[in-house]
């Protein structure tokens, strides 16, 4: 597939979800065949998508990253969640060997030094192993949404991601938070405790702090840095994509 039929592919996609509710944007992107995965961060959006993943057995492959820095209480619900849902996700861990490079350049924390240290250690423990859980498939869901951050106010259901070379599928697009607690509320959606400390937007553990009155979903991640659209990596490309239209 050329970039600009993807492109093409991606715009008619984005119609089409849009019109419908999760389950049907879930169901159509599974149909859609090729290799579909879903990585979960498992916090409360990528919970939702999990439970309709579970409950109505969509062939869509989850993974997650596991990074090596997670919080006890997002490790003790990956179990849960594969669990409750019957569904196995799959972990994705990073190289000791890199791992190991990273700690004699920087130091194991040096991540709190300076913005490169911090991209650095991003790129090893969560970008390397999105790169394994993302090879050969041809959608990536995803579970942003447009509330989380100024960053990401103008997320589409569906944008092809030139750097991966595929469609990049985002179903909670247009959910509110509010949305998004009712449906967990509703039907039993097991969730992160840190949710209720104060932890909206959960990552790893020495990079992440309860949020305060008044600011944003994510601003709790990499807090020590001044720029308000700081993001791991994995993302980048919603400014720079091309997103259907």
């Amino acid at each position: 597939m050329t970039a600009i039929t993807a492109i093409e592919e991606a715009g008619t996609l984005n119609s089409r979800l849009a019109g419908l509710d999760l389950a049907g944007r879930l169901s159509l992107v599974a149909g859609l065949g090729g290799r579909v995965v879903f990585t979960t961060s498992l916090g409360i959006e990528d919970q939702v998508i999990s439970a309709e993943i579970g409950d109505h057995r969509l062939p869509i492959e989850v993974a997650t990253l596991q990074t090596g820095r997670l919080f006890p209480e997002t490790l003790a619900l990956i179990e849960e969640t594969e669990s409750q849902y019957d569904i196995r996700i799959v972990r994705y861990e990073p190289e000791q060997g890199d791992i190991d490079a990273y700690a004699a350049k920087y130091g194991l924390n040096g991540f709190y030094e300076s913005v490169e240290a911090r991209h650095a250690c991003c790129g090893v423990r969560k970008l390397k192993p999105l790169a394994r859980a993302l090879s050969g498939a041809t959608i990536w869901i995803t579970g942003l949404r447009r509330g989380q951050s100024a960053n990401r106010a103008d997320t589409p259901f569906a944008e092809y991601d030139p750097e991966r070379s595929l469609i990049k599928v985002n179903p909670l697009a247009d959910w509110d938070i509010d949305t998004i607690r009712a449906y967990v509320a509703n039907n039993g959606v097991p969730v992160n405790p840190l949710h209720q400390r104060g932890y909206p937007s959960i990552g790893c553990e020495p990079c992440t702090r309860a949020i305060k009155p008044g600011e944003s979903e994510r601003a709790g991640r990499w807090w020590w840095e001044n720029d308000e659209k700081r993001e791991c990596g994995l993302h980048v490309h919603e400014e720079t994509a091309v997103a259907a239209q």
